[in-house]
């Protein structure tokens, strides 16, 4: 089973990691971790963190906050989808040229993006490029 474009909790993927947050500190187990508020969407997750995976929330009285739910399936994991292509280049090797294409994924900013294989993008998701 393919895994590019899969990501899962604590493993750092080609993507960079995204808060899925904010949720509500409810104590502080150890020295370095704590126990958050989880949704029930994410109850097959463990609420305890260390303290590297969170960060600090400051508040805003016109911040809204906008939680998109996370599809989670059982083994944690969740499908990474392209939304649309920003650019294209051609990486120019001594014998050969290789097409890349900018791919924007979905519930990433632009600044996210990343450069893939043309051929394979084409392949996996050919509704991009029509």
């Amino acid at each position: 089973m393919p895994m590019k474009g899969v990501r899962r909790f604590g493993v750092s993927g080609k993507l960079s990691p995204r808060y899925i947050g904010p949720f509500e500190i409810l104590r502080r187990v150890g020295s370095l971790a704590y126990e958050l508020a989880l949704p029930p969407q994410l109850a097959h997750v463990h609420n305890v963190f260390h303290v590297s995976m969170l960060r600090k929330y400051v508040p805003d009285p016109q911040h809204v906050i906008d939680y998109q739910s996370l599809e989670v399936s059982e083994d944690v994991s969740y499908k990474e989808m392209p939304v649309s292509i920003l650019e294209r280049k051609e990486k120019i090797l001594r014998n050969r040229s290789i097409p890349l294409v900018k791919v924007q994924w979905q519930r990433h900013s632009q600044d996210e993006a990343t450069w893939e294989l043309e051929e394979e993008m084409r392949r996996r998701y050919p509704s991009l490029f029509e």
